[in-house]
This record gives structure tokens, sequence and C-alpha cells, in this order.
């Protein structure tokens, strides 16, 4: 088996990683030896007795700013050669599928985690190799958002769930909305299961699946096939 993949998380509050990491599909892909993921204590890494990390920005306005120094620190005892350093931002590249599958090639993750107003502008400067949102708001603290690209990177990684075929046939994986799913009893409440999926035709239930995949696409995120193709046609994965 390869390598894992290691992941280290700089934050003020390390602890926070415990309730990701320690519960369900993390929690087997760190045991089984899949990834490596590790919580710094910024704190660690000040010099004064209050163990400070913030600080009054410069030019006047609310809020706090994370000082540079402790950041630095943090970041040269666990980087390596090959590490990337991805600061949470809300102001970063959006994150997607395709993000995780490249995040998950990669030997090493650094994640900067911001609280407050964000961190000094030296950092992204100097430090980061990847800046990432996972989306248009703004949450209380990083870690939340390092969770979730770890989840989500983990996923990608040959032999975390389980089946290779698991992740290639999820949602935004061909750049589709997933098909919907059906499981026992065929009937419930008067709510049937579909023929085609009792049928026992595999070629007609991939079919299926591809066609409600594509519907659904079209009703809930039309802007996924435009994004994809750029001409708003469904992509055909046999090209890709």
């Amino acid at each position: 088996m390869a390598a894992p993949l290691k992941m280290d998380v700089i934050t003020i509050f390390p602890r926070m990683l415990d309730g990701i990491v320690g519960e369900s599909i993390l929690k087997r892909a760190e045991t089984g030896g899949y990834i490596q993921v590790r919580g710094v204590d910024l704190r660690d890494f000040t010099t004064d007795v209050h163990r400070t990390t913030d600080d009054r920005p410069y030019g006047g306005g609310p809020g706090m700013v994370m000082k540079p120094e402790p950041i630095f620190k943090a970041v040269t005892s666990v980087r390596q050669p090959d590490s990337r350093v991805l600061l949470m931002s809300p102001s970063g590249r959006t994150f997607d599928q395709a993000y995780a599958r490249e995040l998950a090639d990669a030997p090493h993750l650094i994640f900067i985690c911001g609280h407050y107003e964000g961190v000094d502008e030296r950092v992204r400067e100097a430090l980061v190799t990847d800046e990432i949102s996972i989306g248009d708001y703004v949450l209380t603290n990083g870690v939340l958002a390092a969770g979730v690209v770890i989840d989500a990177v983990a996923r990608m990684i040959p032999g975390v769930l389980g089946h290779d075929e698991s992740a290639d046939d999820e949602s935004f994986s061909e750049g589709l909305l997933e098909y919907p799913h059906y499981t026992r009893p065929p009937v419930y409440e008067g709510m049937t299961v579909p023929d085609v999926l009792l049928s026992g035709h595999h070629g007609a239930v991939a079919a299926w699946r591809r066609e409600q995949a594509e519907q659904r696409t079209r009703e809930r995120r039309p802007d996924l096939l435009t994004r994809e193709t750029g001409s708003g046609h469904t992509p055909d994965p046999k090209q890709e």
C-alpha cells in the first residue's frame, strides 16, 4: 500500500479535529493507514506569556488579524519540499470534486486555518501554494472548512471507501448530479421503486441512471452542464 497522505492542520483549536477525524470513514481511513491527520496548535509557536496569535489591524477597523510570526514558525516546523500549503479563505479558489482529486495525489498537505478577521497578508504572499474557498459565505474559523476538504480528499484515495468505483459514481464526478437511489422494500406507503431497477438488466439500469442524472442536473444545477462543456450540452464521459 502507498504511504498515507499526511495532513497537518494549523489552528488555535486543534481539538475540533477530533470530532471530524475520529468518526466514520475518516477514522477508518486513518486507522487503515490511508491518511494521517495531525492538529498543530498555533499557540505552541508564540513567544509571549499570553500565547497571543492575533493583533489589531493596521489602518484600523473591526476585529483582529492573525499574526504572521506564529504561522511562519508553525509551517516551517512541518513543511517538506513537496508540501502544498493551503489557506482556507473565502477569497480562494472554489473547492470542487476535481480539486479534491488533485489534492489527493499530493504527498503532504498543510492547512492554515484562519480565525477572526483573517491572517496577515504576508502569510499569503510567502507561504501559501493554494488558497481555497468552500463556498460564498464566512465561517467562524477555518477548521470547519479544512474538515470539509479533508473529507472530500480522503474519499478520493483508492481503498478508503472500500470499493474503488464508489468515488467515481457520486455527484459531480462526471459533471452531473447523482441519480436517485432506492433500496428495500420495493413498495413503501404506496411509493414504488422504478421497475427498471428491479429488472436485473444492467444495461437498462445504467441507461436509466444516466438519464436521471442528466435530468436532475438540468433541473437543479444547469450551471454544471455549462461549466463542463462551455456549451450547455451534457458531457459524454467516454470522450473525456
